[in-house]
Parts: structure tokens; sequence; C-alpha cells
């Protein structure tokens, strides 16, 4: 059985670190750093508009001249963001992270933001799935009952 992005959001749960367009990107980076996070979503009127992530201030800030004190989110964050849905495979999700080079994908039920996954969760998931099969194909080989 293939994993899904509905099942890493019911392990991880639904928290999701927001921010609106026209907080500083010092805020911003407040905000990842207390939570230990490398992306935030960026919501206006309940609307999903963008992700602004550690890419995004490492390689729009000092690079055009900007300062994170007076830059506002909206004017350095990631406006063509790709989504998934709950129902996307984790292969699905590796594949389009790998491809895009992106490291987080924001989750959509219908038109509706409900959450995002890493590349970290993704990885794990993995694993997971790997060793799950690793041990079942053991059990199997040596005789254990299911």
């Amino acid at each position: 059985m293939k994993s899904t992005v509905k099942e890493i959001l019911e392990e991880k749960g639904g928290t999701v670190w927001t921010i609106n367009s026209e907080e500083t990107v010092y805020e911003a980076l407040v905000k990842m750093s207390k939570k230990d996070i490398g992306a935030l979503i960026v919501m206006e009127n309940g609307k999903l508009t963008g992700v602004f992530s550690e890419r995004d201030y490492a390689r729009k800030v000092v690079l055009y001249g900007k300062t994170s004190k007076e830059s506002l989110v909206g004017e350095l964050m990631t406006r063509e963001v790709t989504v998934i849905h709950l129902d996307t495979s984790i292969e699905e999700c590796m594949a389009l992270m790998t491809q895009k080079r992106i490291r987080h994908l924001p989750v959509m039920d219908g038109n509706k933001f409900i959450g995002i996954i890493s590349i970290g969760d993704v990885v794990s998931r993995i694993i997971s799935d790997q060793e799950l099969t690793i041990k079942n194909l053991e059990d199997y080989i040596y005789g254990k009952s299911f």
C-alpha cells in the first residue's frame, strides 16, 4: 500500500504557521526561528497567496540589496506555489520536490488550505514504509505468521 499525504498529516498534526504579506521579513524570520521551521505559509483573507522560506530570504534579501527589517514578506515570497492534495502519494511528492527543487508543499482540500509537508516529512515516511516492507519480507522468508 502506498502512503499518501493524508497519512503524513494525520501523523504530524494540523499545526501550520502562517504570516501576512504585510509583515516584515524580520518578523517572518523570528517566527520561523521560534517554531524551528523552514517556511511560512502566506495567507490573505483566508486564502493561500504564497510561501516564504529560508531560501527566499537567503536569495532575495542581501542579493537584492534589501534589509529584513524594511522588506515585506509579500515582496519576497514565492507566489507560484505548487500544491498537493490529501490523496497525493508520497512518491509523487518526492518527484515534485525533486523536479521543482522545492522543500515544502502546501496541502489543499478542494480550495481550502489545510496543511503543509516538508521534504523531511516525505523522507521520514519513505524510510518508515521501507522498514515495514523489509520486516514483512523477513517475516515471510523466515515463516513468521502475520
